[in-house]
Formats: C-alpha cells, sequence, structure tokens
C-alpha cells in the first residue's frame, strides 16, 4: 500500500503506507511539501492506522513537516497510532510537540474547534 493524500478544507489527511522508511520517506515528504505549498495546507494530519514499521527516516519526515507548517501558522498531529509506534513517538519526544488522536474525524473535530 502506498501513502495516500486527502485534502478536507484546509487539513490535509496524510494516511501512511505500511512502512515509513528510508526507502520511501523522500517519496513521501516531496508529496506531501508539494500539496502544502499548491493547496495552502493549515494542518497534517498523519494517519498511522495501516503503518506497521517507521525507522528514523519517518521521524525526520513527520519533524520537518512539523517544521514547516509550524512556520507557516499550522500544526501536524497524528492518529490511529498503534503500540509500536506509539513506543517510537514517546521515545523520539515527538510527543512534545504534536497531539494524538484516536481517528482521523475527532483530529479533525479538534483542529475545527481551534481555527
Amino acid at each position: 500500500m502506498s501513502t495516500q493524500c486527502k485534502i478536507v478544507k484546509r487539513n490535509l489527511i496524510v494516511n501512511v503506507s505500511e512502512e515509513l522508511d528510508h526507502h520511501n520517506a523522500e517519496i513521501i515528504r516531496d508529496k506531501i511539501d508539494k500539496l502544502i505549498i499548491k493547496h495552502n495546507i493549515k494542518c497534517v494530519i498523519f494517519d498511522f492506522s495501516n503503518t506497521k514499521f517507521m525507522d528514523s527516516s519517518g521521524i525526520g519526515v513527520i519533524m520537518g513537516r512539523y517544521k514547516n507548517i509550524k512556520n507557516m501558522g499550522g500544526n501536524v498531529v497524528v492518529t490511529n497510532v498503534n503500540t509500536r509506534m506509539d513506543r517510537i513517538f514517546k521515545l523520539s519526544g515527538l510527543y512534545r510537540i504534536i497531539n494524538s488522536y484516536d481517528g482521523v474525524d475527532q483530529a479533525l473535530k479538534d483542529i475545527s474547534n481551534i481555527s
């Protein structure tokens, strides 16, 4: 399964593929960055419901998008994080800057309340 992207208003929902590693990180990063610019995206929601593996390159993709979006006044969140991904997020410290939600709908609702 490849990474799929969907735009809802000014929010980019990224349904991350089964593996977010050095083999596909650059492709995913470029795809997301182009969509952010083209559609003036305010928030990126990474949906990890199908993800089974992520390495440091995946963390880099998330951190890079976080820095870019924050500079534009937006936000990055993650959803549907399984126990393996949860451990990676905790160990990497990403939860200190990125919020996690149980699902995309919950994230969209919360984001719209903040706007």
